[in-house]
């Protein structure tokens, strides 16, 4: 009853124009903790914008193995370059289209060259100015491109998930370029079970606010289900597949085992250089301002030869 009265005088006050003071019980403010950008575990925040990034990331020696088959920045006419450099034309059209920013690079099968279209597709949008590309290495059971580019395996994506090492700490920056590498890390037991941690989805959500371009390589799509489950965290999947080497009915079955249709291209690798570039050779040749009016006399010569 104290309440009905309590409440009773607080009206006859307020009709009577008096203040009315306001003792109405209040909760304490709830204590919110958020939790650190740096991966599970970890207890310093990750800076948020790129440039503050950017300070603390390392830079390595850009010095690739010859293995990696790299597009050599030194000599841009050369046909693989340019075949990269065409793809990089349309995937930034359809950026410029719809908010394409993470993208994942498999295959049907081991050895179809995923690994090598990832780089080199990475390496490409890198020679833009501005453009920073972060190459990631998401085959934790095959990891090669820490090989391929002469860097540590760890720190790397592994690391960061486990809480072992700050964002800044697992990506380095390839001097001289554009280009950020995130190693694949060190090894670990179940990948698939780390895949799915939430970490991943926030890493993979956040990571465009930073570089334009986020180029994932991934385990095959038959071998593993590693590759289904990044398709569905990234905005889309990229299909590299080998002439004389995958079948239709991989390819089938690949596309079949995605779980949504992001495919947003497939690269065909492996096609023979005289078949594909001869004409390519032919007219950069033809056109090279290093060899002046002599190379085009010499290539209208050997044109009525034909004749």
């Amino acid at each position: 009853m104290s309440r009905v009265h309590e409440a009773l005088r607080r009206a006859e006050k307020a009709m009577a124009g008096e203040p009315v003071p306001d003792t109405t019980p209040r909760r304490p403010a709830p204590s919110i903790s958020l939790p650190p950008m740096g991966g599970v575990g970890t207890a310093v925040a990750e800076p948020h914008s790129l440039q503050g990034l950017l300070d603390q990331i390392e830079e390595v020696t850009y010095h690739p193995s010859r293995e990696a088959l790299l597009i050599d920045t030194a000599h841009p006419d050369e046909a693989p370059a340019e075949e990269f450099r065409t793809l990089r034309t349309r995937l930034n059209h359809m950026q410029s289209l719809q908010p394409i920013h993470t993208a994942v690079v498999t295959s049907p099968s081991p050895a179809e060259g995923k690994s090598f279209a990832a780089m080199n597709l990475a390496m490409a949008e890198a020679q833009l100015s501005g453009n920073y590309t972060l190459l990631c290495d998401f085959d934790f059971r095959r990891p090669i491109i820490h090989t391929m580019l002469k860097i540590p395996r760890s720190p790397g994506i592994t690391d960061y998930l486990l809480g072992k090492a700050q964002l800044h700490q697992v990506i380095k920056r390839l001097a001289g370029t554009n280009l950020f590498v995130m190693p694949a890390g060190e090894a670990v037991i179940n990948p698939l079970e780390l895949l799915n941690l939430k970490e991943v989805k926030q890493l993979l959500d956040r990571l465009p606010s930073l570089f334009n371009w986020v180029i994932l390589d991934s385990p095959p799509l038959l071998f593993a289900a590693d590759a289904n489950l990044l398709g569905t965290l990234c905005h889309g999947t990229i299909l590299v597949v080998r002439i004389g080497s995958t079948t239709i009915d991989s390819i089938r079955r690949a596309m079949q085992s995605l779980c949504q249709n992001n495919v947003i291209g497939i690269i065909v690798n492996g096609a023979r250089r005289g078949e594909l570039y001869s004409k390519y050779t032919y007219y950069h040749s033809y056109y090279s301002p290093k060899d002046g009016e002599e190379k085009q006399e010499q290539a209208e010569e050997e044109e009525d030869d034909e004749d």
